[in-house]
């Protein structure tokens, strides 16, 4: 009997065929990651054809019939489907969206899960969302997702949509998805690092084609001085060739001076005391190297040696280029060739040296043309003066005449000569201003009454309107009344008819003097020479009308002087507008001009003349003839001594009451010194004792009566200020004159 045993394996079988079925599922799935792993697309960095190959492969793999990457917008607002392939169609398609308000569910299994496998899609608590507008338009049962996670931010999906009936995933399927999203992962990177990288390749290009293509040279050093690269425009400024150059210490084509190792050492120190300020907070090289860089940097004018011999002038900008760790790592050196410009430098420090030389010997000239300008004018005005007193005798009707053409012929020379020598002071910055309170309505009562004889000789209607709330203004006295005479002289000059008004207005910014005629008027196309100094615009206005130009170009510079200026409207045939504005002053000193003291006739009490001595020290002797005998006429006592070589003895004979001492005299000798000497006699204190001279600059006007003189007469001496001295001084009370 034979026995025959039977087993069924059918279970067995299946459960082989299973395991089977699954290890090729297995095999297949790795063979994909690897096939993935090797590609070179991801290397290119082209996001949609790794893209492509991606959901291909995930396609193949898993048998789905559709697999798409859905990425996150820059709002995070929803996600937008970049890649989509359907197995069907073998087509990619792109253009979906799903926004997150209105699938909170399926976003926060996003954001919570590895990954998302709904097997009924439709009923899915996390997936049931997009039934109606998602799954059951595409016929989608069952869905594989895998969230997209970069540097650990979540920023999309990779979609595994199966069609047809619901389909359980398996442990290995699901971590499958989770590497395709890895790769998806890979991808996202390997083209934000192939922008970077591109990025940096056109920046390096572009910087290479700045260094190489600049008109500066640069140089890149080392720590140890040494050159590592230069570009094509520092080699010509040397003369050699980049290779020539490689690895030569730079400070041999650099002419060093003193302090240029002071000024490497303050870099470094910088640069350390950089790197422990910011190693305290943590040393971030990228985002701190460009204010390292700016901060650290030191320039100076150097000459280079070129190849050939010549020695090239050079601008040198020197700064530190930091390493990752912020340790200096090369210096940068920027060379501008400035060889033509120190040329043109040394030409016009040359051209300047020659100006100043030539606006010294015309100050010079000026300062002697003066001098003996004056000096003949002081025997001239003073010697007329004396006549026009009769003090000598009585005078005729046509000698009268005649003294009055000399002494007038005389101011109109003087005041040419004052009008040059101030011009002269304000071109060379030397004039100074006194500024003070004054009221306007005295400044236009002095103006109008000075020059009202001359309107009323030529039949002219003289007006003055003073339009403003307060009576004051900041400036000059003894300037302003110069500005304002030469306005009004000027309009009655060339007005042969008519009227000459000065009319004064409060601006917003200052005040304004507005001196207007009726006369012969100005072109327009001359507006630009009424200011040149010696310049008349017609020829022909030489001959009619007397003057020299100075008025108006002085004006303008004592008005610009002030901060304000002189502007003029003119119409030809009808008339001129000159305006002076005046800014209000931010600072203003309180004073008053000596000279206009000097020049306004004093009252005083009355006195006499007898047994007072008058000391005369004056070297020019017509000028000595002049105040000797009006002195004496006028009964004082007048001794007159030509130097000042037995000045002292003479001060000890006559114990004088009044000292007149002429500044030319005194020379060599400081004033400071001889008044010194003089205060220790024991009588002094009943002597005055008052300087003459030419110079009206104030600070010699201070400088000499800080030295110890009592007063300064300016030469050449008119009649009214000498009285007005013998007032103050010696309580004359005599006919004062009215020759101004």
């Amino acid at each position: 009997m034979q026995v025959v045993s039977a087993r069924d394996i059918t279970e067995r079988n299946q459960s082989q065929k299973a395991l089977q079925i699954k290890e090729n599922r297995r095999r297949k799935q790795s063979q994909t990651l690897v096939q993935l792993a090797r590609s070179k697309t991801f290397q290119q960095g082209d996001l949609n054809a790794a893209l492509r190959e991606i959901t291909e492969a995930a396609a193949r793999t898993l048998l789905v019939k559709r697999v798409g990457v859905w990425l996150f917008n820059q709002e995070r607002s929803k996600i937008e489907c970049i890649d989509l392939y359907d197995v069907n169609t073998k087509k990619h398609s792109f253009g979906n969206s799903l926004s997150e308000k209105n699938y909170p569910a399926y976003f926060q299994a996003l954001e919570e899960e590895r990954t998302i496998a709904a097997d009924d899609a439709i009923n899915d608590t996390r997936t049931q969302e997009l039934s109606k507008s998602y799954l059951s338009v595409w016929g989608i049962t069952s869905l594989l997702d895998a969230p997209i996670w970069l540097e650990g931010r979540l920023v999309g999906v990779v979609c595994h949509e199966h069609i047809g009936e619901e389909r359980q995933w398996t442990l290995e399927e699901e971590t499958f998805a989770g590497s395709i999203a890895d790769f998806v992962t890979l991808a996202i990177e390997a083209k934000e690092r192939n922008v970077v990288q591109e990025a940096l390749r056109q920046s390096e290009a572009q910087f290479r084609a700045i260094f190489e293509r600049s008109s500066i040279g640069i140089g890149l050093i080392d720590m140890k001085a040494q050159i590592v690269d230069t570009n094509l425009a520092l080699c010509e400024i040397l003369g050699y060739s980049r290779e020539e150059l490689y690895g030569k210490r730079f400070t041999d084509y650099i002419s060093t001076q003193r302090g240029d190792l002071k000024l490497y050492k303050q870099l470094m120190s910088g640069i350390h005391t950089n790197l422990k300020t910011t190693s305290r907070v943590g040393f971030q090289p990228f985002k701190h190297q460009k204010q390292f860089v700016e901060r650290h940097r030191i320039e100076m004018e150097r000459r280079c040696l070129h190849q050939n011999g010549r020695l090239v002038w050079t601008h040198i900008s020197v700064s530190v280029i930091p390493a990752n760790n912020g340790e200096p790592e090369f210096f940068l050196a920027m060379i501008e060739d400035i060889t033509e410009r120190k040329e043109i430098e040394l030409k016009l420090r040359a051209s300047q040296e020659a100006a100043e030389t030539a606006s010294r010997s015309k100050s010079e000239f000026l300062a002697t043309m003066s001098h003996e300008l004056r000096t003949p004018l002081n025997a001239i005005m003073g010697l007329s003066q004396l006549l026009q007193q009769e003090i000598v005798g009585s005078l005729n009707e046509k000698q009268n005449e005649y003294v009055n053409c000399i002494y007038s012929s005389g101011e109109h020379l003087l005041a040419l000569i004052n009008d040059i020598l101030d011009l002269s002071k304000v071109e060379a910055d030397k004039e100074e201003l006194l500024l003070s309170p004054l009221p306007v309505s005295d400044l236009c009562n002095y103006a109008i009454w000075t020059v009202r004889d001359r309107a009323l000789e030529k039949g002219l209607q003289l007006t003055c309107k003073i339009d403003l709330e307060e009576d004051i203004c900041i400036a000059d006295e003894r300037r302003i009344k110069q500005m304002l005479l030469n306005l009004l002289t000027n309009a009655i000059k060339f007005t042969p008819a008519g009227q000459v008004s000065l009319v004064v207005k409060k601006v917003s910014q200052g005040i304004t003097f507005t001196v207007s005629d009726t006369g012969i008027g100005i072109d327009s196309n001359q507006f630009q020479f009424l200011f040149e100094p010696f310049k008349q615009l017609d020829s022909r206005l030489n001959r009619q009308y007397e003057g020299t130009g100075l008025g108006l170009a002085l004006t303008r510079k004592l008005a610009r002087l002030h901060g304000g200026d002189v502007t003029v409207t003119s119409t030809l045939g009808e008339g001129s507008q000159f305006t002076l504005f005046l800014p209000n002053p931010v600072d203003v000193q309180t004073g008053q001009d000596e000279g206009d003291e000097q020049d306004t006739a004093a009252t005083s009490s009355p006195a006499t003349a007898q047994n007072k001595i008058i000391l005369l020290v004056e070297e020019e002797e017509n000028t000595a003839i002049v105040l000797q005998d009006y002195l004496q006429t006028i009964g004082y006592k007048v001794k007159w001594i030509d130097s000042v070589n037995n000045f002292l003895e003479q001060v000890r004979d006559l114990r004088p009451n009044l000292i007149l001492l002429d500044v030319q005299l005194v020379g060599d000798t400081n004033i400071r010194d001889l008044l010194n000497v003089l205060k220790q006699e024991p009588y002094f204190p009943d002597s005055q004792v008052v300087m003459m001279g030419f110079s009206d600059l104030l600070e010699e006007k201070l400088s000499i009566l800080q030295a110890g003189a009592n007063d300064y007469l300016l030469k050449p001496i008119r009649v009214v200020q000498l009285e007005s001295i013998l007032t103050r001084y010696l309580s004359y009370s005599g006919y004062i004159s009215g020759i101004v």
